[in-house]
Formats: C-alpha cells, structure tokens, sequence
C-alpha cells in the first residue's frame, strides 16, 4: 500500500512532465479518445497554455463504471486542470484509492473506505466536473480559464478497485477578438509563420544549388549533389507541410490531412539527411566510386532505424499522453534517435583514419593533410548539430516559459540552416576542390604536420 502511495506522485510528475518535453507540433489538435474498463487512477490527456481568453470543452459519451464495490460514488470521479507550478503540491497531497473490499453481505457500503485523499479534492487543482454531474452517461459543457497558464488536463478515478468506460472528446483553445477559436497554444502561436519562413529560405537555396549543378558547375557536379538536391527538396516540402499543418490546427482544430504529408515528409528528410552525412562522411562519388562493405552496413542500420523513428514520432503525435504504451513509444524514440546519431559518425572516423593511413604511403601529405582537416571540421560539426537539436533543444524547451516555447523550434530551424549551408558549399561541386587546392610545395609542411599531429578524436 505505501508503495502504491508513492507510485501517484511519481506518475502525476512523470506524465506531465513527458507531455511538456515531447509534445509534437501538432499536440493541440481536437482529441477524441475511447477508454475501455481502464484502471488507471490518473490520465493525463494534454497540456495547453492559456491566455485570459481561453476555455475548454469537454463532451463525454457512453461513461460507466465498474467497480469491486457495491457502488463506486460518481463524485470521486472526474476531470481537471493543473498548472505545473501547483503540480508537486497537488502529487503530494493525493493518493491511491484503498485495495480494501467491502463484504459482499455488507449492501450498506458501511466498510466503504475513505477517499478524503482524492486529487479532485486538492486546493491546488482546477475541479471541471464529476460524474455526479453527468445526466445518463453524457456530458458536454466548456468551461472559462481566466488566469493565464499552461495546464494540464487530467482525468482522475479515487473510486477504489473500479473500472471506467467512455468517450472523450476534448477542445481546448484560446478565443480571439473577433470570436474565433485559436486552437494553438499561446507558446506556438508564431510556429506556423516560423515553418512558412523557412520553407521560402529553403526555396531559395535549392533555386541557388540547382543552379550550382545543373548549369555553372555541371561537369564538377557528382551523385552525392544530387542527392544533396533531394535532401533540399523534402526540407522544403516539410517545412511547407509543417506551416500548413500548424495553419488547419490553429483555425479548425484539425489538420485536415496535413499531418500524413508532414509526417510522410519529415520521413523522408530524416532518411536522407542521415543518408548524406553517412556518404559524405565517406567521401563517396567526390572521392571514391564505391563504398566498402561496413560502410554498407552502416547505411543498412542507418535508414530503419530512421524509419522506425518516425513512426515513434508519428505515433506519439497523434496519440498522447492517455495512451497506455505512449511512454514506452518515447523510450523507443529516444534509444532510435541516440543510435542514429552514434552511427553515423563512424564514417567520418574511418575515413580519417584511413587518411592517414595512406599519408605514411603515398607521398601526398599536403593533400592528405587538407582532407584530414576537412574531416575534422566535418566530424566536428556533425557532433554539434546533433548534440544542439537534441539537447540544447530539448533544454530550451524544458527551461523556457510556456509563452516561448516557440524558441525552441526556431533555434531547431535556425541550427539545422546553418549546418545545411555549411555542409553544402564545403562539399560543393568545383573544378578545383578544397581537397586538391594545394601544391606540391606544401608537401614538406604538411607531412610534419602529419609526423607531429596525430589528429586523435
């Protein structure tokens, strides 16, 4: 029992905490969600912030309860709203219902054990209403938030040993001056413009590379610029999706089938991205022709490992927090992603090692010595990029104020141009690479550059 006691609070902090760091863009949508005979004493369903404007609705169907007891009382079940600074008080004060069962001959209830420690009874949380409230299992009201905050909605059950059934359709959304719902948080209020932005700067810099392969450097322009344009292309087309997506939910509620094209598109980027660094890593097409048999099995592992990213992401986008596997989904995504990254980094190991390898042989060094710089570079801008989208990212979406969460997608954005448009004009088709700029006269420097440095990771 005092196990059980302990589990609440953790679950109450875990859960809110899970849907504030891994909320994805379109985490505000319109909800509509069945429960069959649950058990769970607490579910969280989404978070949202507020403005003085805001309100919820919630319309419930078809709810009964099953319970061990000769009657589970209605009042000890129900919804409400918690703000994240009320969160630990709120966790504190609750507890579980009691596993003690009143006596079958007992029809009075008299055993009945006391619930006084239910959450909806807390001074910290918002009550919305109870299944007392409801009239023949249904119910459907809004209710006002005039105190502007991020809250979470949560659906409570204090009834000891009882299941629940319903459906659930929730609204949560901000009014605006002319009247009309704004169905976005306050803190994503400017994503859609955000996504719009850049997908325009991504047009115009796949107007500029295409130009770069197509027709100034056309003969200097190999396979891996090519696919380079690809990864350009389903940048765009993801950001555009994304802004269109953000645009449907803000207004309607919905995404009007955009989210399947960001999604799909968000896919495709990530597989090609992954792609790219792999191959570049190798030097693939501007180096060599081929790639060796453990660079293969790289991008083997590389690309599902994407794919079963994104359909992590997808599922818990357009599921939530009240669905029973969504924490183990977010496991999966997290040790995916981990992977990925790790992976893709050995290829640009190899291939400096390989360098410098062939330095000792070849009589080349100055050359050599430029590659194995560029490689450096490379490899350590990659570990940036990666250690800032998923980490400094992640920060600033856990430390910033519910009003600019907004932030942490733009510097997203803005850290993933900046290493589009460094990894693009570094290896971009020339006559005349940064690979072979240098002249035989350098070769002395270089090989004791190379005999003094050892160009260790």
């Amino acid at each position: 029992m005092a196990d059980a006691g302990a589990r609440l609070p953790l679950l109450l902090l875990l859960a809110a905490a899970g849907a504030l760091l891994l909320a994805s863009p379109a985490a505000a949508e319109i909800r509509a969600e069945s429960f069959r005979e649950d058990p769970r004493h607490t579910i969280l369903f989404e978070k949202f912030g507020f403005s003085k404007t805001g309100a919820v609705r919630i319309i419930l169907s078809g709810a009964a309860v099953s319970s061990s007891f000769a009657r589970a009382d209605p009042k000890q079940i129900g919804f409400f709203l918690l703000a994240d600074e009320s969160l630990l008080q709120a966790a504190s004060e609750s507890r579980p219902p009691p596993e003690k069962r009143a006596e079958p001959d007992d029809p009075t209830g008299a055993d009945e054990p006391d619930l006084s420690g239910c959450v909806l009874s807390s001074p910290y949380v918002k009550k919305l209403f109870t299944f007392f409230d409801m009239e023949g299992g249904h119910y459907n009201k809004s209710f006002p938030v005039t105190h502007p905050d991020e809250y979470s909605l949560y659906f409570a059950n204090c009834a000891p040993e009882s299941l629940v059934s319903m459906n659930v359709r929730t609204e949560m959304y901000n009014a605006n001056p002319d009247g009309s719902k704004d169905y976005l948080p306050v803190g994503q209020a400017p994503v859609p413009a955000i996504y719009g932005f850049f997908a325009f700067g991504y047009a115009a810099f796949l107007a500029g590379w295409a130009y770069l392969t197509l027709s100034r450097d056309r003969v200097a322009a190999n396979q891996i610029h090519h696919l380079m344009s690809a990864l350009l292309v389903a940048r765009l087309l993801y950001c555009l999706s994304a802004a269109e997506d953000q645009h449907y939910v803000r207004v309607t509620g919905t995404p009007h089938g955009w989210d399947v094209a960001f999604y799909l598109f968000q896919l495709i980027k990530g597989v090609i991205l992954f792609a790219v660094i792999v191959l570049v890593g190798t030097g693939w097409s501007f180096l060599r022709p081929f790639l060796q048999d453990r660079e293969k099995k790289v991008l083997m592992v590389v690309i599902p490992l994407q794919v079963m990213a994104n359909i992590a992401d997808a599922v818990i986008g357009e599921t939530g927090p009240f669905m029973q596997s969504w924490v183990t989904w977010n496991q999966i995504l997290l040790f995916v992603d981990v992977a990925c990254c790790c992976a893709v980094l050995f290829p640009v190991v190899w291939s400096m090692r390989s360098l410098r390898e062939t330095s000792k042989t070849d009589g080349k060094a100055a050359r050599n010595l430029s590659k194995l710089t560029l490689f450096r570079q490379f490899y350590t801008v990659v570990i940036g990029y990666l250690y800032f989208t998923r980490i400094v990212v992640f920060a600033l979406r856990t430390i910033a104020s519910y009003q600019y969460r907004w932030v942490s997608i733009l510097a997203e954005e803005v850290a993933s141009m900046a290493f589009y448009m460094y990894m693009f004009y570094t290896f971009r088709p020339a006559e005349r690479s940064k690979y072979f700029s240098l002249d035989d006269d350098d070769e002395e420097a270089a090989e004791m550059v190379l005999r003094e440095e050892e160009f260790e990771l």
